[in-house]
């Protein structure tokens, strides 16, 4: 997928505060049940909210839902579409339980106040990067010099651009950049730009599909620092320290599922298509077979988070003035509610 607006859409992330301080709390359905009693212990309703339409970076939330993980722990897990304001703001609120985020989303939030945590990173490496069809001639990144970028109007964007060009001796300012609005990818390089920023486990797979070459530039092989984790899942500090245990339920069975989809990738996509069934099939195989191996990759357990990771790319941002003030990494992100390794 084109990567979103999502950036512009963090700044809605106060007011939507301020709105549920005003409105107070919702009150949480409690699964406990009456003593004495042989009622069926009654499942709690978690409110799972993602950050795009689902697609494979989800599988493993769908695979704990629909194979019973998240019941065995208790937990009717609705998983819903984000709002106007982005999952960021809901989960920050309180108005969702957990929800699906990136890194430097978390970053910008922390910085600013809000009190979203990240519980778990989906993908262990970045896998998105700059894309052109390889008409273009763009198979490093000065070649971005005289060409059209087509983004969503973040400054991170240019940012990112102007890191990667440097190393080789080349100019942002030589880039055209337009906001391609709604655009998809493959309609905007027909029409008006030569390049764009996309995740190539969807985007990168579905041009594949089509028989459409692309050059991929990922933007971790130009700097350690922007290999950052993205997706990554969140909550929000008032239920990690009011309900440490619900957090673990839910994550315990959310590693299952991701596990399920990192060894059986094949079963996980069907799971994924037939609970969102307007999904490509076709695409769904292949991009899942694409990333499960890539889920854990090179870490001890799938969603660990490194310190050194979330450092990385604060800083990175801060020495680039994408941030108002330096990053408290620890209060960023936990790896507490991870299942323990064997």
């Amino acid at each position: 997928m084109v990567r979103n607006r999502k950036w512009m859409a963090l700044i809605m992330i106060c007011a939507v505060l301020l709105m549920a301080a005003g409105c107070g709390n919702q009150e949480k359905p409690n699964n406990e049940e009456a003593k004495g009693t042989d009622k069926p212990k009654e499942l709690r309703e978690v409110q799972l909210m993602l950050d795009w339409s689902a697609n494979t970076n989800h599988t493993g939330l769908f695979a704990a839902r629909d194979l019973g993980y998240y019941e065995e722990e208790g937990l009717d897990v609705k998983i819903v579409q984000p709002g106007a304001g982005g999952s960021d703001a809901l989960v920050a609120s309180g108005k969702a339980d957990f929800g699906v985020s990136y890194q430097e989303g978390v970053t910008l939030a922390r910085t600013q106040g809000v009190p979203l945590v990240s519980i778990a990173a989906v993908i262990q490496h970045n896998t998105s990067g700059f894309a052109a069809p390889v008409d273009r001639n763009i198979k490093k990144a000065a070649d971005f010099e005289g060409k059209a970028y087509g983004g969503w109007g973040s400054p991170v964007e240019e940012a990112v651009m102007k890191s990667i060009m440097e190393q080789d001796n080349a100019d942002v300012n030589k880039v055209k950049i337009i906001n391609m609005g709604d655009a998809d990818y493959f309609t905007a390089v027909k029409r008006d730009i030569d390049f764009a920023w996309i995740f190539y486990a969807w985007t990168g797979i579905e041009a594949k599909l089509r028989g459409d070459d692309l050059d991929m530039i990922y933007v971790k092989d130009y700097s350690e620092a922007l290999d950052y984790y993205t997706p990554v899942l969140v909550t929000n500090e008032k239920m990690i320290k009011e309900d440490p245990e619900l957090v673990k339920a839910f994550m315990r069975a959310t590693a299952k599922g991701y596990d399920y989809a990192i060894k059986q990738p094949e079963e996980a996509a069907a799971l994924l298509s037939k609970a969102v069934p307007e999904l490509d099939k076709e695409l769904v195989l292949e991009s899942q077979k694409w990333l499960s191996p890539r889920y854990q990759d090179d870490a001890a357990r799938w969603g660990e988070q490194k310190e050194s990771v979330w450092k990385g790319y604060a800083d990175w941002m801060f020495e680039r003035k994408l941030l108002d003030k330096e990053l408290e990494v620890n209060s960023a992100f936990t790896n507490e509610f991870l299942p323990e390794l064997p």
